[in-house]
């Protein structure tokens, strides 16, 4: 078996980028960049006033001069005015520093009357305060963002303000998520005692979605190896990327692995030192589509997911490496046999504000209700198999 380490080299090594495509800046959000975004010009590209006021020459202040007659009103938007000696412009935020003008003065701290404004007794003024200069944030040409990056809102507001109407991110990959197995019915339907409910494919579904995969569509299939091959077949030829659940262990009616390698995707591992999900499959279709098959038990599948899939789908889109997280187990943890960990947990805080990791015992790999409520799950190295409270573990948030 591969260690989890392993297994995921595997993956990656194995899995070809996603192609790029070129989309308005309105849809950009959340996709992964596959271009650099350069600066347009200065920013900010002029000496921006940054207080409602009056603009004037701060030698004039100097020298002892209070009262100036206001010479215009400028606005942001505005051209710049060129201001007159002895004279002020009323000025707004925003707006471009006039001409000859090298101080603020805030409304605050005048008066106006008779077309002049007179600043308080008392009030002390500095050479170019409330102005913030040209360039001062950055100079044109400045990378602002880099490739691999994942658009958020404030991305968006750098990328239009280089200019650009459109990106070239990296293309969304189509994915099928299909469940196997006769026991399952799907919600709504009527249901006999001896079956259960198809949870995981829409659980899986739903964590592509949160992770911005959403060409995303489902199947259930029975396990009939005519079926399966059929379907899947059909799978291999629409999508970029199958996730498969259930039928992958070591039943008399688990079919997924030899009807994979009939429909001509090769394997790369099979099985992997972990708990749970130890059964988990990967391969490459015949067109290098990525064929994760997954565990079947809830629990399993929503790890082996969390843990692989999306991690394997943001490599493939070009997206850069988060920060790993890490916290500090709240008790005691014991754990046979000697496999690595996944174990779900709820995050608190302490009063020194150290994160720490609450564990959630499952019953079983098949008791998904206790999920509810978790933040994530930790990683155990398979080394150990007691952890003390206050142990710094890798931490997987959901």
């Amino acid at each position: 078996m591969l260690t989890t380490v392993e297994a995921t080299h595997a993956i990656k090594q194995a899995m070809s980028p996603f192609d790029s495509e070129i989309v308005p800046l309105g849809s950009a959000m959340g996709r992964v960049l596959r271009q650099p975004v350069n600066a347009e010009r200065d920013q900010p590209p002029f000496d921006r006033v940054m207080m409602d006021g009056i603009a004037l020459r701060f030698a004039d202040f100097d020298g002892g001069q209070r009262k100036f007659a206001i010479q215009s009103r400028q606005h942001a938007g505005d051209t710049a005015h060129t201001l007159e000696a002895g004279k002020c412009i009323e000025i707004m935020t925003g707006a471009c520093l006039p001409e000859g003008a090298d101080c603020i003065v805030p409304v605050e701290r005048i008066t106006v009357s008779d077309g002049a404004a007179e600043i308080e007794a008392g009030y002390n003024a500095d050479l170019r305060q409330h102005v913030h200069g040209r360039g001062s944030d950055h100079t044109g040409g400045t990378q602002l963002l880099r490739p691999g990056t994942r658009i958020a809102p404030a991305d968006i507001a750098i990328i239009a303000s280089a200019g650009l109407p459109e990106i070239e991110v990296s293309r969304l990959p189509t994915v099928r998520v299909i469940s196997t197995g006769n026991e399952l019915i799907a919600p709504g339907k009527p249901i006999e005692a001896h079956q259960i409910r198809e949870s995981n494919g829409p659980a899986v579904i739903a964590m592509l979605n949160q992770h911005g995969y959403d060409d995303c569509q489902h199947d259930h299939l029975a396990d009939d190896v005519v079926i399966l091959e059929n379907r899947i077949a059909q799978h291999l030829d629409e999508a970029d990327v199958l996730v498969l659940s259930g039928g992958v262990s070591m039943g008399k009616a688990d079919f997924v692995p030899q009807v994979l390698k009939k429909l001509g995707v090769e394997v790369k591992f099979h099985k992997i030192s972990q708990r749970p999900g130890k059964p988990m499959w990967f391969g490459i279709g015949p067109r290098k589509q990525a064929v994760f098959a997954l565990p079947g038990n809830p629990v399993s599948t929503l790890v082996c997911c969390r843990h692989y899939v999306i991690p394997a789908l943001a490599n493939a889109s070009g997206a850069s490496p988060g920060n790993p997280e890490f916290a500090a187990l709240a008790q005691d943890v014991a754990f046979r046999p000697k496999l690595s960990c996944f174990l779900p947990t709820r995050l608190v805080s302490n009063a020194a504000g150290t994160l720490l990791a609450l564990p959630v015992h499952t019953n079983t790999s098949g008791d998904f209700a206790s999920l509810t409520g978790t933040d994530g799950y930790v990683e155990l190295a398979l080394e150990d198999t007691f952890f003390e409270t206050g142990t710094t573990v890798p931490l997987h948030r959901w």
